[in-house]
Order: C-alpha cells, then structure tokens, then sequence
C-alpha cells in the first residue's frame, strides 16, 4: 500500500508538471502571439480566460465519471485530449480561433482535477493529505517555473506556432505511463471518509450541498482563483510590459516565484499536517492575506529586484495554501462523492479564474497600468480569507473528524 500510494503520487504529480507545461507556455509566449496575431491585452485577458471557461466546464462532470468509471481511465482521456488541443494551438491564424481551441484544451484539462483529488483522498489518510496535497501540487510551482525559459529557448528556435507543437510529446507520455502503473484501487482498500446523516447512514449529495461548509470552501477557492490566475496569467506580461525586463532576461526572472511557490507548497503543506491540523482554514486564510500584502509591496516597489521580491514572497503564500485547502473538503467529503465534490469545489475555483483574467486585461488596456489589476488580485484574496475564517469558526469542532450532515 505505501508504495502504491507514492507511485500513484509521482504519477498524478508529473501529469499535473505536464498540465501546467501546457497552461502557462500561452502566458510566457503572450506578447509575441498578440503582436503576431495583432491583439490588444484586453483580446489576450479573453484568451487566457477561454482556457478556463472549458476547464470550468467539466469540473463536476470530469469528478462524477472519475467516481462512476474510475480515476485512471478518465486520466488517460484527458491526457490524450488536452495534448491535442495544445498542439493545435499551434496552428492558429486568429484571435477567434485561438479562443476556441484554448477553450477545448481547457475541457480536457477539466477532466482531470476531480480525478486526482479522489486518487489522494482514497490512497491517504486525513492526517497525510495535507502535505501529499501540498507535494503533489509542487508541479503547478515547478511546471511555470520549468516552462518559462524553455519556452524562451523554443519560441527564440522554432518561433510560438512550433513552441506549442512540441509541448504535445509529454502529455502523451504520461497517458501511457499512468495507464501502465496507476493501480485502480489500493491494495489495502480506500480509505474511508466517515460523513454520514444523523441516522448513520451514509451522506448523499444534496446532504453535503445542504452545509455552509461546503460552500464556504467554494466561495474561499473562488475568490482565492481571482488573485491565481490573475498572476499565473499576467505575471510574465508584467515583468515584460511594465518592468521593461527583455524576453531573454525573462526566462529567468520569471521563474523565481514560481521557486518561491514550490517552498510555500512544501512547507505550509507540512505544517497543515502538524502545527494546524485542527485549524487548516485559520492557517490559508493567513496565508491569503500575506500575499495579498506582498502583493501590494511588489507592484508599489520602485525597481524590478524589489518587485520581483515582492512577487516571489507573494508567491510563497499564495501556491502555499493548496495543500492545507485541498484537504479540508476531502474531510467534508463521503469517499463515494470525492470526485464530484472536489470537482464542484475546483468549479467555484474556475469561476474566478475565468473572471481574473478579463478583468485585468480590462483594466491594463484602460488604465495603461497594472495597478488596478494588482488591487483587483488583492481584493480576492481578502474575500478568500474571509470565507475561510468563517469556515474555521463552523467546523472547528469537527475539522479532521466524522463529519455529521443534516438529513434530507
């Protein structure tokens, strides 16, 4: 059972390096698909979000099939979907067609999610999830990271329509891998999540929809996705348009936060594991508001160096979060709804992550500044943790326990 559960991390990890290969190429190659295909950051701010409108899409679809037919068989799917749509990004000549594929790589990446959080939460234990969320989700830290000077050295050789053509080859890869070597189900059988109704028995979707909690975990990713996507999409157009740092340099500079992210995943998931096992939501919600702040100190510095700072300290607390907020709705969570509900949860997510984007490219195209966008990030995150301080104060009794829903 111990080393199923690792192998199947490793695997789910390394799809979620190759996802985040694919999501975040489109950012770093940005300012050279608008000039070629003469687009204002507004039309952009559309595309970037067109990902996320698919992807929104089938986040409780992609959970209730992985629950229905088994996670790794919907993984294989969409591995082989997704890396055919990114490949077609490739060979568009339009803003209008770029959104539409960037929307149908989008629905394949939306498969995924509830998939793999049923994978964790049946292969670990409460007391685990925390930091095997947080390591498992290091790839989304070390996948734009990994990508932002390979994409340099790419879109430099063989120009952005080749960039996204090679990045096909590993999500194919990885669909082989994960259907040879992902076990179906543990050898020592999954792992319960007790959350039963007053009369034991076993709680139903429209009983978990019926408790705050939930909600409040929707509401916290929600707006938490504002500030995510907002930076995770417009990070490296900001060091390029506004800090004035070439696309050579940008490789580089641009992946210094995303390094940061990988420690915040490592470290804050750990101690969502010990130190705040009993207050998981006290401890994202602090984290949101610390880089909520040094947010504010890396668009407000007065040279790139402190900015880049601020963007990597922010960047600490914001990738640093997943892993303790992951593993409070796998508590609230029967394992026969894992992937349905972290797929309704990851939904709320897509909401603000399809907004994020539109937004501040709304806001650079009016205003011919990031400041705005910068605010608008900042506010997400306030409202984030406030949602997830009230979530503390309603399950503090029972965070990490049985979780008793109200009968229907």
């Amino acid at each position: 059972m111990k080393k199923q559960k690792w192998t199947m991390l490793t695997l789910i990890w390394l799809m979620m390096f190759v996802a985040y290969l694919d999501r975040i190429n489109i950012s770093v190659a940005g300012p050279t698909i608008m000039h070629s295909l003469h687009m204002s950051p507004a039309v952009f701010g559309v595309v970037l979000s067109s990902f996320t409108f698919g992807y929104a899409l089938l986040q409780i679809p992609g959970g209730y099939f992985a629950d229905r037919l088994g996670a790794r068989k919907l993984l294989v799917i969409a591995l082989i979907w997704w890396s055919v749509f990114t490949g077609m990004t490739g060979l568009v000549f339009s803003a209008g067609l770029l959104i539409v594929v960037r929307t149908l790589f989008g629905v394949g990446e939306g498969l995924e999610n509830g998939a793999q959080f049923k994978l964790i939460g049946d292969f670990f234990s409460s007391e685990e999830r925390s930091s095997a969320n947080g390591l498992f989700l290091t790839a989304i830290a070390l996948g734009p990271a990994f990508v932002a000077p390979v994409s340099t050295w790419l879109l430099a050789k063989v120009g952005w329509h080749g960039l996204f053509l090679w990045f096909t080859v590993p999500g194919i890869i990885m669909a082989i891998l994960i259907w040879k070597l992902i076990p179906t189900t543990p050898d020592g059988g999954v792992v319960h999540t007790e959350v039963r109704n007053k009369h034991g028995h076993p709680a139903n979707w429209r009983q978990i929809l019926g408790q705050p909690g939930i909600w409040l975990v929707f509401l916290a990713y929600l707006f938490f996705n504002i500030a995510f996507w907002g930076f995770l999409g417009w990070m490296p157009s900001y060091l390029s348009l506004s800090r004035h740092i070439n696309l050579a340099a940008l490789g580089f500079d641009a992946s210094i936060p995303y390094v940061a992210g990988f420690f915040g995943l490592i470290i804050i998931g750990w101690l969502g594991n010990k130190v705040f096992y009993r207050t998981r939501a006290l401890l994202v919600a602090f984290s949101y508001l610390l880089s909520g702040f040094f947010l504010y100190m890396a668009y407000s510095a007065h040279s790139v160096n402190s900015s880049v700072i601020g963007l990597s300290v922010a960047a600490f607390f914001l990738f640093g979060g997943f892993g303790p907020i992951w593993a409070i709705p796998l508590d609230l969570i029967p394992d026969a709804l894992r992937g349905t509900f972290t797929g309704f949860v990851n939904f709320g997510g897509q909401i603000g992550g399809f907004v994020a984007p539109i937004v501040v490219g709304i806001i650079v195209s009016t205003t011919h500044s990031f400041v705005g966008g910068f605010l608008f990030m900042i506010g997400g995150l306030i409202l984030a943790a406030i949602s997830l301080i009230l979530l503390q104060m309603i399950t503090r009794p029972r965070m990490g326990h049985a979780y008793q829903a109200k009968a229907s």
